[in-house]
C-alpha cells in the first residue's frame, strides 16, 4: 500500500503540471486557474484523509481481507442508458447492499465509516441537528442536479468513486482534461497494461471487501457504474461468479445526453475551452463501448448477463427487472416484488427536465451514423420516441 500511495502522489504532481503549466498553446483561462488554486489543495487534503483511513484499516480492521465477494451483481452499460434507475430499483431489495454517496465521497475506508456512524449516533442523542443541517444543504446545493442525476448523500451511488484516492476514477477527466492516465480508464480493458489492470482490480476488490465488512458478509454486493463500460472483461475475470446487467441505448440519444450532463461540470471546472476535446473523445469512447460489449458479452455464459434496453426500463420496469434477475438466477422475494410495482408506477409517471439534441451538443446526425453504423441493429436497440 505504501508503494501505491507514493505512485499516486507522483501522479498527482503530474496532474498539477499538466493542469497549470503544460497545456500550450491553449493556456488555462483565468477562471480555470482560480478553480485549480482552490480545488487542487482541497482535493489533496481529502485524499490524504482517505489514505490515513486506509492505513488505519490495516491496523485495526485487517479482518476485511478475509471477506469473500460472492456472486456480486454489476450494473454496467452505456452512460445515460438507465443505469441509475436500474441500480436504485435493485437497491430496494434487502438481499443487496450497495454504496451510498456519502460512503464513496467521505468514507471509503472502514475507519472513516466507523467515525461517521459514531458521529451520527451522537447527533441522534442531541436531536439530529447535524442531519437536519445536512438535508438543508443538500436541498440547496444538489437539487439543481436532479434533472441530470439525482444526488443525495444517502442515495445509492456509483462505487467507481472509490477509485478516486488512486486517481483512477474516470470522472476526473472533467477537472483534468489532459490527464492521459484518467482517459485510459475510459478504455480500461484495451488501454491499460496488465500490471495496471491487476493493480486497480486489487484495489477495487479491497473496496468491496471493506463495504461488506461494514454492512454484513451475508449481503450480496450490488454495484453500478456506467463508467465501467470498458471494464467488463476485467470484472468478469476478477469476479468469476459475478452477474451483469448491461444497459443499452441508441447512441444518437445516449451520446448527446452524456455531453449535456457533463456541461455543468465543465463550466464549474473552467474547462469549457476544451469542449471540442471532450466531444471528440466521448464520440470515440462511445464507439469503443458498443464495440467492447459486442466483443465481450458473447464470451460470457448466458446465465451471467442480461441486456437491458432503456425502452424496457421506461415502459415496464417491474417486469423487466424480474426477467433480468430470473435469467441470472437471482431471487425476487415477495417484499421486493411489491416494491417493484411501486417503482414501476414511479418510472411511468416520471417526466425528465433534462433536454438536449444532437445539434445542441455540436454533433451531426450523419457523423454519428457513420461512426456507429448498424450498432443498434446488432445489439437489438430501437430508436427512442421520448428520450430522456
Amino acid at each position: 500500500m505504501r508503494r501505491l500511495f507514493l505512485e499516486t502522489l507522483g501522479r498527482f504532481l503530474i496532474l498539477i503540471w499538466q493542469s497549470l503549466l503544460s497545456v500550450k498553446p491553449s493556456w488555462p483561462s483565468a477562471k480555470r486557474i482560480a478553480f485549480l488554486l482552490v480545488f487542487l489543495p482541497l482535493f489533496l487534503v481529502v485524499q490524504l484523509i482517505h489514505w490515513l483511513g486506509f492505513f488505519l484499516d490495516e491496523i485495526f480492521f485487517r479482518g476485511y481481507r478475509s471477506v469473500s465477494v460472492r456472486e456480486p451483481l454489476f450494473v454496467l452499460g452505456i452512460p445515460r442508458s438507465g443505469t441509475t434507475l436500474l441500480h436504485r430499483t435493485l437497491a430496494e431489495s434487502l438481499q443487496f447492499t450497495t454504496f451510498s454517496t456519502w460512503e464513496c465521497l467521505f468514507a471509503p475506508s472502514i475507519t472513516q465509516r466507523k467515525f461517521w456512524q459514531l458521529l451520527g449516533r451522537i447527533d441522534q442523542v442531541f436531536g439530529g441537528l447535524l442531519a437536519a443541517g445536512r438535508r438543508w444543504v443538500e436541498g440547496r446545493l444538489l437539487a439543481g442536479l436532479d434533472g441530470v442525476h439525482l444526488t443525495r448523500l444517502d442515495a445509492a451511488e456509483e462505487d467507481c468513486l472509490t477509485l478516486m484516492p488512486i486517481l483512477a476514477c474516470f470522472i476526473l477527466m472533467v477537472p483534468f482534461p489532459h490527464a492521459q492516465h484518467v482517459w485510459r480508464m475510459g478504455a480500461f480493458d484495451r488501454d491499460m497494461s496488465d500490471a495496471q489492470r491487476q493493480q486497480i482490480m486489487r484495489w477495487y476488490r479491497a473496496m468491496l471487501q471493506k463495504h461488506l465488512y461494514v454492512h454484513g458478509v451475508d449481503k450480496r454486493l450490488l454495484s453500478k457504474n456506467a463508467a465501467f463500460a470498458s471494464l467488463l472483461e476485467s470484472l468478469a475475470e476478477e469476479f468469476n461468479d459475478a452477474r451483469f446487467i448491461i444497459c443499452m441505448r441508441d447512441p444518437a440519444e445516449a451520446l448527446p445526453s452524456q455531453l449535456s450532463a457533463l456541461a455543468p461540470g465543465l463550466q464549474w471546472c473552467g474547462t469549457e475551452q476544451y469542449i471540442e476535446l471532450y466531444r471528440q473523445r466521448m464520440l470515440s469512447l462511445f464507439a469503443h463501448y458498443y464495440a467492447h460489449f459486442e466483443r465481450v458479452v458473447p464470451k460470457l455464459a448466458k446465465n451471467r448477463y442480461a441486456l437491458a434496453p432503456m425502452q424496457d426500463l421506461q415502459q415496464s420496469l417491474g417486469a423487466s427487472v424480474t426477467a433480468y434477475l430470473n435469467r441470472l438466477g437471482v431471487e425476487v422475494d415477495a417484499a421486493f416484488a411489491e416494491r417493484l410495482q411501486a417503482c414501476d408506477r414511479d418510472a411511468r409517471s416520471y417526466a425528465t427536465r433534462h433536454t438536449y439534441t444532437l445539434e445542441s451538443q455540436g454533433l451531426d446526425a450523419q457523423d454519428v451514423k457513420r461512426v456507429f453504423g448498424d450498432t443498434c441493429a446488432r445489439l437489438g436497440i430501437a430508436a427512442e420516441e421520448n428520450p430522456c
